[in-house]
C-alpha cells in the first residue's frame, strides 16, 4: 500500500509552527498552548526513558480525564512505546488480565490495585504524583531518539469478543493518526474547532478522536470530567465547545433535564452519537429542544474508531436528513462491503456482514489481536476486516446496523458481550447455565439482564450472586434483572438458543 501518515510523535508540530501560543488543550486541571502542551510531552517522554520505558515497551495507563493522561500518552508516542489505556470503571479482575495479557513496564494509576494473581509481577506501579515530580525534574529538551516507525505497533485497545475474555487489537501510529486526519479533510475542521469529549481518554479510540484528531486542525481538545446533564452543559457553554461526542443515555439526561436548555448550546455545530445506539425517539426530542441534528456514527475497536458518520450540517439549523436508523456514510478511504453467510457480495440495500477494506493507499487493517493469532485470522481475511456486525447500505449511500452476530449488548455507547458476564456467572456455585440478555431502554438502549438455569437440587442466593458479580465485573456490565427459569431451550448440539430469551422478560406467561 501507500506511504505511511506523519506519525503521532510528530502529530502537534504543524500547529507549533502556525501559533505555538494557540490554545491545544483544556481539562479540569490545566490550560495549555500548544507550546506549552509541547514541552510536557518532551518532559513525559524523557521521564518514561527515566523509568526504564524503551521503544516497544508497552505502558499502561488507568488515569482520570485530565492533563496527566492526555501528557503520558504523547509521550509514549513520541518514544516509540505501545499505549493500553485501561478504563478506571473495570473491576480489579477485568485489570489483572489486561496487565497479563499485555505485560507492560510500568502501569500508571492513581488506583491501587491488590496483586491477589502475580499480574504485577516484574510492572513498575507509578502513581500521579510520583509521575507529575518525575515530569517536573526531567528535561523539556526535544526527544533526540530515532522516530517511531508509523507502521509498527504503538497502541492496544481491548474489546470483548464471543470467548468472553477481553482481546487486545493492536494498532500502529498511522493507524491512530488517519481517522483524524480523515475527518479534519472531509469536514473542513480549522483552528476554531473547540471538540468536547467526556469519554475515558484511556479508550484508545477516544485518544484518537481528542488530541490526535484536534491537532491536525490546529484546534482545541477539551477532554470533559463529567457526564450527568449539568456538568456537560457547563462544560460546552464555558468552554464554547463547537463539536461533542455523547452517548444516547447523555442524549437522553439533556433531552429530559429541566436545569439544561437550548441557551447552553449556542456553540454548538455537531453533536455525534453512535447510530445503532440511539433511538430515534431521543434524536427527535434532542433536535426540538436544542435545534441540533444530532449526527449518527459507526465505529469499532478494530476500525479504529470511526468508519461512518452523517455529513456535516450546514448551518447550525440544518434539519436532520438522515434516514431513520442509520449510522451515517463511511468515510472516503474506506470500502464497506456487504457479505452473505456464502462470502459473496450482496447487492445494494441486502442485509449481510459488515467487512472493511481500503478504499485508496491510506487505510490498513489493524495489525492484529494482540497473542491471539487464531483470532486475527478469524476477523481479517485478505487485508479485509470482517466487523461481525450486520448491516445494509441504502441507495443514498447510508450505512445501517441491523444486528450484531456478537451479540453485543449496547448499555449507555458501552460495548457488553454476554460472554464476559456468563464466564463470571459460571463461576458462582450452583449454577448450570447462564445467559446475559439485552432488553430494550429509551435512556440507555439496551439494560442487561441474565437468565439463570440453577443445577438439580441448588438454591440461589441473590446477595451472594450479586456480591460475586460487583467484585468480578465494572457497574455498567452487572445485570439489573435477573430470572431463574427451569430450563434453557437448546439444539440438537446442545447449545442455549439465544432466539426469544428476551421474551423471558416480557412475556407474564413465562
Amino acid at each position: 500500500m501507500g506511504h505511511a501518515l506523519g506519525s503521532a510523535a510528530r502529530v502537534l508540530e504543524q500547529a507549533l509552527a502556525r501559533d505555538p501560543n494557540h490554545e491545544a488543550l483544556v481539562t479540569r486541571g490545566v490550560r495549555l498552548t500548544y507550546g506549552q502542551l509541547d514541552e510536557l510531552a518532551n518532559r513525559a517522554v524523557h521521564t518514561l526513558f527515566n523509568l526504564g520505558v524503551r521503544p516497544g515497551d508497552r505502558v499502561c495507563a488507568s488515569l482520570p480525564n485530565d492533563f496527566d493522561v492526555v501528557v503520558a500518552f504523547h509521550g509514549v508516542m513520541r518514544l516509540g512505546a505501545i499505549w493500553v489505556g485501561i478504563n478506571r470503571v473495570l473491576a480489579d479482575p477485568e485489570k489483572h488480565h489486561i496487565l497479563s495479557d499485555c505485560k507492560p513496564t510500568i502501569y500508571l494509576t492513581d488506583t491501587p490495585l491488590q496483586d491477589d494473581q502475580g499480574s504485577l509481577v516484574g510492572i513498575r506501579i507509578i502513581d500521579v504524583d510520583t509521575r507529575r515530580t518525575a515530569i517536573e525534574s526531567a528535561s523539556s529538551s526535544r526527544w533526540s531518539g530515532p522516530d517511531p516507525d508509523p507502521l509498527a505497533p504503538a497502541g492496544i485497545a481491548y474489546t470483548s469478543g464471543t470467548t468472553g475474555r477481553p482481546k487486545g487489537a493492536v494498532h500502529s501510529q498511522h493507524n491512530l493518526m488517519l481517522p483524524g486526519s480523515v475527518l479534519v479533510q472531509s469536514r473542513d475542521y480549522k483552528p476554531d474547532l473547540r471538540k468536547g469529549d467526556c469519554f475515558a481518554f484511556t479508550i484508545l479510540n477516544m485518544a484518537v478522536l481528542t488530541t490526535l484528531l484536534v491537532s491536525q486542525a490546529g484546534g482545541t481538545s477539551i477532554v470533559m470530567d463529567r457526564t450527568d446533564p449539568e456538568g456537560i452543559a457547563d462544560w460546552i457553554k464555558r468552554e464554547k465547545i463547537t463539536t461533542w461526542n455523547g452517548a444516547p443515555a447523555m442524549l437522553h439526561s439533556l433531552v429530559t433535564s429541566d436545569s439544561v436548555t437550548a441557551d447552553d448550546f449556542l456553540t454548538l455545530d455537531e453533536v455525534w452519537v453512535g447510530g445503532a445506539d440511539c433511538p430515534d425517539a431521543i434524536r427527535r426530542a434532542f433536535y426540538t429542544k436544542f435545534g441540533l441534528p444530532v449526527l449518527a456514527t459507526y465505529g469499532l475497536s478494530e476500525a479504529p474508531t470511526v468508519i461512518a458518520i452523517d455529513d456535516r450540517p450546514s448551518s447550525r439549523s440544518h434539519k436532520p436528513v438522515a434516514p431513520v436508523g442509520s449510522s451515517g456514510k463511511p468515510l472516503p478511504h474506506l470500502r464497506i462491503r456487504i457479505v452473505g453467510a456464502d462470502g459473496s457480495t450482496l447487492q445494494q440495500g441486502e442485509a449481510g456482514q459488515i467487512c472493511i477494506s481500503a478504499a485508496d493507499d491510506r487505510y490498513r487493517t489493524m495489525l492484529g489481536y494482540l497473542n491471539s493469532p487464531e483470532a486475527t485470522n478469524d476477523v481479517i481475511v485478505d487485508h479485509e476486516l470482517r466487523t461481525g456486525d450486520v448491516g445494509l447500505i441504502d441507495e443514498n449511500g447510508y450505512l445501517h446496523i441491523r444486528d450484531r452476530l456478537s451479540l453485543v449488548i449496547i448499555r449507555g455507547g458501552a460495548n457488553i458481550y454476554p460472554a464476559e458476564i456468563e464466564r463470571v456467572v459460571a463461576e458462582f456455585p450452583g449454577i448450570n447455565a447462564s445467559a446475559a440478555v439485552g432488553l430494550p431502554d429509551e435512556r440507555l438502549g439496551e439494560r442487561v439482564a441474565l437468565l439463570i438455569e440453577l443445577s438439580d437440587g441448588a438454591q440461589l442466593n441473590d446477595q451472594e450472586l450479586a456480591t460475586h458479580l460487583a467484585e468480578n465485573l465494572a457497574r455498567y456490565k452487572i445485570p439489573e434483572q435477573i430470572k431463574v427459569i427451569d430450563a434453557f431451550p437448546r439444539n440438537a448440539m446442545g447449545k442455549i438458543q439465544r432466539r426469544g430469551l428476551v421474551d423471558y422478560f416480557t412475556d407474564a406467561t413465562r
